[in-house]
Formats: C-alpha cells, structure tokens, sequence
C-alpha cells in the first residue's frame, strides 16, 4: 500500500498538511504515516533527566497524534501510524522514506509568514531533485473547503 508521510509539530501549518494527506489517503485507498521528530537539543542540557524529558516528549507526541488520528478515522476512514524519531528533522524524515518503502509521498505544510515557508519545506525543497519520492507542499492558510475541493 502507498502511504503519505507527513510531519506531526507544532506548526499551524502542520493542520493542513495534516487534512491533505487524510483527504488523499481517503479518495486513492492509501494510508498515512505521521512522523513526530523529537530534536536531539531538547535534551543536551539535562543529561540527567534526559531519560524523563523523552519520555514526556514522546507522551505529548503520541496526545497530539490521537487527536489526528481520531479525525482521520472517523471522517476519511484512515487509520494512521504513528513514527517517532530522534535528530535532526530533515535528516530523519529521509532516513523514514529509506526505512519504509511503501512510503510515496511527502506531504509538508508551508508556513505563512515572512519568515518564508519554514525550515523543512526550504531544506527539502532544495533537496527535491534528489529525493527518492515526491514532495507535496500544502500552503499554510489555504481553507478547509479549498482543501476538500482539490483532494
């Protein structure tokens, strides 16, 4: 089965891309897989709660998640997987496509303000031409129904 991977954080943005993937996922029968990356620097300072400070990450990650998942399911009839990874964004999102195969695209929410469209959408972006699946780029304050009418 295809799947739509898109990036769970706490961006705005992250709620269209979020919608995209479902809605997609729901009219072509594929599935979606939602990566949350948890950065390495959360936890440089407190070596000796790093154990805790990931374990409260992850549980915050994982209440974002069913948050999403309950839509996805009770609207679009996707049941979503969850995937946690530790490091640098843009570094793990591609070791998730290496790692998982039946991954076919990357769904990423761009950000609206004059900082551009944010970090992972400007790296990736730049990288397109040699990632092994295509990226889609869902804009950030485009509406709900917008969504609908072209998925």
């Amino acid at each position: 089965m295809r799947k739509f991977l898109v990036v769970l954080d706490d961006s705005r943005e992250c709620l269209n891309a979020m919608r995209y993937a479902a809605l997609r996922a729901a009219h072509t029968g594929a599935g979606v897989q939602i990566l949350s990356i948890i950065p390495p620097e959360e936890f440089r300072h407190w070596m000796g709660v790093a154990d805790l400070m990931r374990a409260e990450a992850r549980e915050r990650i994982e209440a974002h998640f069913e948050v999403f998942a309950k839509w996805m399911r009770d609207k679009q009839g996707v049941n979503p997987e969850l995937v946690i990874r530790e490091g640098d964004p843009a570094t793990e999102i591609l070791a998730q496509v290496k790692a998982d195969t039946e991954i076919g695209i990357l769904v990423l929410g761009a950000g609206t303000d004059k900082k551009g469209p944010g970090p992972l959408v400007t790296t990736l972006s730049r990288n397109s031409g040699t990632l092994p699946i295509p990226i889609t780029i869902v804009p950030g304050d485009m509406s709900k129904e917008r969504l609908e009418a072209i998925t």
